[in-house]
Parts: C-alpha cells; sequence; structure tokens
C-alpha cells in the first residue's frame, strides 16, 4: 500500500533536535558507532555549531547544536528512546559490539519491552537508544 502525507500535512522533511556539550563525541557515537551519515554541519551561526546526522536521503535526521557559552542538556527520563527499527540481528549485534568497544556498553532499558529484541545504549549525553529488531513486529 503506497502510504502519503495527508494533503493537510504536507512535510518534507523531520528533523529532531537537542543541544549538546560534546559535539564531537556525538559525532563520533552516531556515526561512527552507529554507522548514520553526517549530512551537514555548521559553525558560527549566532554562536552556535551544528551537527546534522541522518539517513541516507535525509528525509529524517538529527540536529545536535552545541553553543560556545555551552549547551548542557541532562538526559530526559530512562524511557525517552531514540529507536532505530533494524531487520537483521546480527547487525544489531556489531553495531552494539563496536558501541562496546568504544564504551558504550548494553543498559537495562526502563521497560522491559525493549529488552524482548533490542539493545538499548546510553549516548555520551546519556540519551538513550534501541537498537530494535523488526522480526515480528
Amino acid at each position: 500500500m503506497d502510504k502519503h502525507w495527508p494533503d493537510q500535512l504536507q512535510v518534507v522533511q523531520v528533523r529532531v533536535a537537542r543541544p549538546t556539550d560534546q559535539i564531537e563525541e556525538v559525532e563520533r557515537f552516531y556515526c561512527e558507532g552507529i554507522g548514520l551519515e553526517k549530512i551537514g554541519s555548521f559553525t558560527g551561526h549566532r554562536g552556535y555549531s551544528g551537527l546534522l546526522i541522518g539517513l541516507p536521503d535525509a528525509s529524517y535526521h538529527l540536529e545536535f547544536t552545541q553553543h560556545i557559552d555551552g549547551s548542557p542538556c541532562p538526559a530526559p527520563s530512562k524511557d525517552n528512546l531514540l529507536v532505530f527499527y533494524m531487520p537483521d540481528r546480527q547487525t544489531i549485534g556489531h553495531i552494539a559490539q563496536r558501541l562496546k568497544e568504544m564504551g558504550y556498553s548494553e543498559t537495562a532499558p526502563e521497560n522491559p519491552y525493549w529488552e524482548e529484541k533490542g539493545v538499548t545504549i546510553e549516548d555520551p549525553d546519556g540519551w538513550r537508544i534501541v537498537l530494535m529488531n523488526t522480526n515480528g513486529i
């Protein structure tokens, strides 16, 4: 079935943005660790630097910003998650192992649902991601 955005909501791109004080380490985690692509960056924009990370088509991406005066952003509850749905358990295992070797070990999720088919890991700022297997969903 071919699905489209409703006529009343013609969205061409979705971006999730948040600040960080560790932009280089965040880039390393999401690009080198998970395998997302750096699709853009900027510096010197009213005191902000930024990093855009996403999937190859850039329709959905993450933006991380850092201000020259600091950009503290404590992680929210342990059940605020960024979930990556993936069809291959072996790929999930490889990514989790790579992140572990980088110093980011699996952590127990707040909600046990995510543990059934997924791996939960905290990024450099303590925000949680889940590598979730799509088989059986």
